[in-house]
């Protein structure tokens, strides 16, 4: 063997060695959540009350976790959409989707405790029953008097059916003995603009897209369906301050992400929320939303869900609620 080829055959074992350890270095996993940019869902279009929220926290989120966040806005069907999506992602921690509720279905859907697992309570707190301000009576005793005297000229407009402002206004319909007909939308943005407008009635919608129309005084805000009041809109009563005693019908955000992800990922993502919804940018965000931050476990989260749909199911079974 020449010196030459000696030195070719060392540089040939080297090289490949090289390469050999540069393929196994590829080829190793990256620790979540390096590989890839994580993907958050959500059922409704950007401005609504879940949407803004979802922002606010995954900005967050991303910079504690080191990764970007990126939010997919899907929305149709109530979001039932978002979670036929989220429950088809990989459980890899990469997907996260934000849950409303309480939220009912027709058909089922994914749901938290079956196809998803929740990671996180975001927040809970009012939806507000609103009218135009011109052409709607001043108080609630007044509009439910009107209502009953002319029961087929009311309607109500929701983010959608099923969705918890849905279930809102029927469970008002139930207790106040009403027959209000409900509008559903994809979002909260246009059912703000025709119930300003007149189209609709009145509406049952989020903190967040009325709450420049009623300080504005284009919309009148009779009740909010928490049994607390919100620092955002502090003049407007509950609905059993209004007259309506024992109607409770809070709205809920849950982060979630697909059944089977590793618990020690749902860990992090927990952790990183609760952080999160501690921040000035957040609190702001939850505030002109009229929520309070959550603060249980993922499993105490899991079973609020549970105990909260059940409520509503009974609800709809009771009150015979359509869902289609």
């Amino acid at each position: 063997m020449t010196p030459s080829s000696a030195f070719t055959r060392r540089a040939f074992a080297a090289g490949a060695l090289a390469f050999a350890a540069f393929a196994a270095q590829a080829e190793t996993p990256k620790p979540w959540p390096a590989a890839r940019p994580i993907t958050w869902i959500v059922g409704f279009v950007p401005g609504g009350s879940v949407d803004v929220l979802t922002r606010a926290v995954a900005r967050v989120v991303a910079d504690k976790i080191g990764q970007s966040i990126v939010i997919d806005n899907r929305p149709g069907a109530s979001g039932a959409l978002a979670l036929q999506y989220a429950a088809r992602a990989g459980h890899d921690g990469y997907t996260l989707v934000t849950v409303p509720g309480p939220v009912l279905h027709a058909q089922r859907q994914p749901e938290i405790g079956r196809e998803l697992a929740a990671v996180s309570l975001l927040s809970q707190g009012p939806i507000v029953f609103v009218g135009a301000a011109a052409g709607t009576p001043p108080r609630l005793k007044d509009l439910i008097a009107a209502m009953k005297k002319e029961p087929d000229k009311w309607n109500f407009a929701s983010s959608g059916t099923g969705t918890g402002q849905h279930l809102a206004g029927e469970l008002f319909n139930t207790m106040a003995g009403t027959r209000m007909v409900h509008v559903p939308y994809k979002g909260g943005g246009q059912a703000v603009t025709d119930v300003v407008g007149g189209q609709v009635s009145l509406g049952m919608l989020g903190v967040t897209p009325v709450l420049a129309q009623i300080k504005a005084g284009k919309l009148r805000a009779y009740a909010v369906t928490t049994p607390f009041r919100i620092p955002s809109l502090p003049d407007v009563p509950t609905m059993a301050e209004a007259g309506l005693q024992g109607y409770d019908a809070t709205q809920f955000f849950v982060a979630a992400v697909p059944a089977g992800t590793d618990a020690a990922v749902v860990g992090k993502l927990h952790a990183a929320i609760a952080e999160a919804l501690t921040t000035p940018e957040v609190k702001v965000a939850l505030e002109a939303a009229g929520q309070l931050p959550g603060s249980l476990s993922p499993a105490q989260t899991q079973d609020f869900v549970v105990q909260s749909l059940s409520k509503f199911n009974a609800l709809a079974h009771r009150s015979k609620i359509s869902l289609q």
